[in-house]
């Protein structure tokens, strides 16, 4: 059965349950599978005959081994994989994969979907109220709070920054009620994720409730994000005589650690394209070899607005720390809102496809790249639907929006949020209070 390590002691193990559970590991480190084993030669046999929702329980099945039982297993992939994600070609060498067809329009909706079937089926064996606590920069929120939206037995706590998130991330989150609760913290994402991480290293709060995470600290996040790389590479013309690229607008990083996990369970890519905004230390990592966070800065591609991303250190992990083994994988580029926004407006004039601000800062480092590998094909993860990024992508088209019904219903409904300082007693007492 498959076992789990922290980041932070390799001598710390963890049963997959106790892993998800927990979400960060006692010592503030973030879980890491023992082992990544390649999947066996018949899965690829049979490769281009399967199904998403196949593909996808395999995947999930040989990662977890046996830690999750089959028949729970398949029900938990069933409720994960009720939508596609197409890959539509833009030009000749290069593909969008659209991740935004879920119930909360982002990529985002994989993750929350198969943690709440998991945290549901072990909640469900143990009969107790569990919190999920999730600090969010935009579409995690959102997702997390819909994945979870009524389930017995689960408590959402959401914070999020004031006024750093779009009107329709925040009425996505703040509109639910029930077992949805959304604190509007006076800070940056940074300063929420650190908040969240204090309430798990606190002995108090963890006393008075059974607190989990969300977020993509959370193993169990990553697992189905790894599902929608092997659904992308089905979709190429087979067989692939071309070196595969897949750039990664990235702000935590879990999405790009998928990949990468993906790719060590065989997933034949070339190169992943760390792609962010002016929040770039990750980039500036893989070309100077030091890691140094800070402050995050505000962007129109907000979701990625993040100065520390947590998921570095489980690429560190994953590479065992070598700066070479890692920039032999990855390389990065960072943009300013400026040519993101020219991305935008150039491919909506050119191709007549139109990009919401991440998904245009991974066309933007897909394109880069192509520059020195004119031979690859490359893809670039759209991680949400333009329309919740209205404003921004207006603007750089001069054209509007086409909006979907199921977003325009919740700009009508009340916003309901709870006002936060930004400082861990205050939270602290919320939770315990």
């Amino acid at each position: 059965m498959m076992k789990f390590y922290s980041t932070g002691d390799k001598n710390y193990s963890a049963s997959f349950e106790e892993a998800v559970r927990q979400g960060l590991a006692p010592d503030g480190g973030l879980f890491m599978p023992e082992t990544i084993s390649p999947l066996p030669s018949d899965f690829w046999e049979e490769f281009s005959a399967k199904s998403f929702k196949e593909i996808s329980y395999e995947v999930a099945a040989h990662f977890l081994n046996g830690a999750v039982p089959e028949d729970e297993l398949r029900k938990i992939i069933e409720h994960t994989i009720s939508f596609d994600t197409p890959l539509v070609k833009i030009q000749n060498n290069i593909f969008s994969l659209e991740l935004f067809h879920g119930p909360t329009l982002a990529f985002k909706d994989f993750g929350a979907r198969f943690l709440s079937g998991v945290l549901g089926y072990f909640a469900s064996r143990k009969k107790e109220n569990v919190t999920i606590l999730v600090a969010t920069s935009g579409d995690t929120g959102s997702a997390v709070a819909h994945g979870f939206f009524d389930l017995p037995g689960i408590e959402v706590v959401v914070l999020y920054p004031s006024g750093k998130v779009s009107e329709l991330q925040e009425k996505q989150f703040t509109t639910l009620g029930g077992n949805v609760t959304a604190l509007e913290v006076n800070g940056t994402f940074d300063d929420c994720q650190r908040l969240v991480k204090q309430c798990f290293a606190d002995d108090q709060v963890r006393t008075k409730r059974v607190l989990t995470s969300a977020n993509s600290i959370n193993i169990a996040r990553l697992i189905p994000q790894m599902f929608y790389y092997f659904r992308a590479f089905q979709q190429l013309d087979h067989p692939i005589k071309n070196p595969v690229a897949i750039s990664v607008p990235s702000g935590n990083f879990g999405n790009l650690m998928a990949g990468l996990m993906a790719k060590r369970m065989g997933l034949p890519v070339e190169k992943f394209i760390a792609a962010t905004n002016l929040n770039d230390v990750v980039p500036e990592f893989l070309v100077n070899k030091k890691f140094v966070s800070r402050p995050s800065v505000s962007t129109i591609s907000n979701a990625m607005d993040v100065g520390n991303p947590s998921n570095f250190a489980r690429i560190m992990a994953l590479y065992d720390q070598d700066w070479s083994a890692i920039t032999r994988d990855i390389v990065g580029y960072s943009f300013a809102d400026g040519e993101t926004k020219n991305a935008i407006d150039e491919v909506f004039k050119k191709f007549r496809y139109t990009l919401d601000p991440h998904g245009a800062v991974g066309y933007l480092g897909l394109r880069k790249y192509l520059k020195d590998n004119p031979s690859a094909v490359g893809i670039f993860l759209e991680t949400a639907h333009p329309g919740k990024f209205k404003e921004a992508v207006e603007q750089s088209t001069h054209s509007l929006v086409q909006m979907p019904e199921r977003l325009l219903a919740f700009m009508h409904k009340e916003k309901k949020s709870i006002p936060m300082m930004n400082d861990f007693m205050s939270l602290k007492s919320y939770l315990i209070g």
